[in-house]
């Protein structure tokens, strides 16, 4: 079953369910798949998907911390609980070790040395760990990284 499937069949048990908040972040994820499949005239694979969800998640994230900063912390809280709702669609979080690992192993295929091969190695990196991974942190795992070497 692919991840659009699941979420459409998601949207029917949370509407069965009467899970208003849960319904309304799925149909809004629903939303934004449906028009990046109509702006691309086709239907985007599981991990096109995933990108959106990442995006959408990115974008409750510094909602968020956006209403924290002005005092609105009930906002910023329905904020998170949406981009948690959001997180149950991606794959399951790689662990710190994983992740400094999964560095090393792309760092040395990439044979990387400098901040000059840091656009191959977040390539690679996003292309193993795509929706397993918070990206902009990763991206500042590599900064250092490189910069040590």
């Amino acid at each position: 079953m692919s991840l659009k499937a699941t979420i459409q069949a998601d949207m029917k048990t949370a509407l069965k369910g009467g899970e208003k908040e849960r319904l309304s972040v799925i149909r809004m994820l629903l939303a934004a798949i449906q028009s990046n499949e109509i702006e691309i005239r086709g239907e985007l694979s599981d991990a096109d998907v995933m990108q959106i969800v990442e995006k959408l998640i990115k974008q409750r994230k510094d909602s968020a911390k956006q209403f924290a900063d002005v005092g609105r912390a009930e906002r910023a809280t329905q904020e998170l609980a949406e981009a948690q709702i959001l997180q149950g669609y991606l794959p399951e979080q790689l662990s710190p070790a994983e992740l400094d690992a999964l560095l090393t192993e792309v760092i040395a295929a990439t044979g990387a040395t400098s901040m000059k091969d840091m656009g191959k190695v977040m390539t690679e990196l996003r292309a193993r760990a795509q929706g397993r991974a918070d990206m902009g942190a990763l991206s500042g795992r590599v900064k250092s990284r490189l910069a040590g070497s």
